[in-house]
């Protein structure tokens, strides 16, 4: 489970705009690879009070995973796309910073 802060940078002062929030499973015996249902929750700016959903496989040591988004809420309702993941640092306590750069459009 996952209910993280969800900042406009990965500095650790960066300003928080919402929350990440969703569940993460091991989906892999070969690689490090997680299933990820996670919903980008806005609750800051120009888009408070909307979400992106995404869903799908992550594999972590990739230098760029790709997850779909899957559908979103408020100016992000019916969206489609996709998102890549950017790992700037994580711990042996399982903490990480990622950066995800999204690409979405509804219909």
């Amino acid at each position: 489970m996952a209910d993280d802060v969800l900042t406009s940078g990965p500095e650790p002062n960066s300003t928080v705009v919402g929350r990440a929030q969703g569940i993460y499973a091991s989906a892999s015996m070969e690689d490090l690879s997680f299933l990820m249902t996670m919903n980008l929750a806005f609750s800051d700016g120009d888009f408070n009070g909307s979400s992106l959903s995404l869903l799908g496989r992550n594999p972590v040591l990739h230098e760029y995973p790709e997850m779909p988004i899957v559908g979103g809420s408020g100016v992000f309702r019916m969206a489609r796309g996709i998102a890549t993941a950017k790992t700037y640092s994580f711990n042996l306590s399982g903490d990480a910073i990622v950066e995800y750069n999204v690409v979405a459009s509804h219909y």
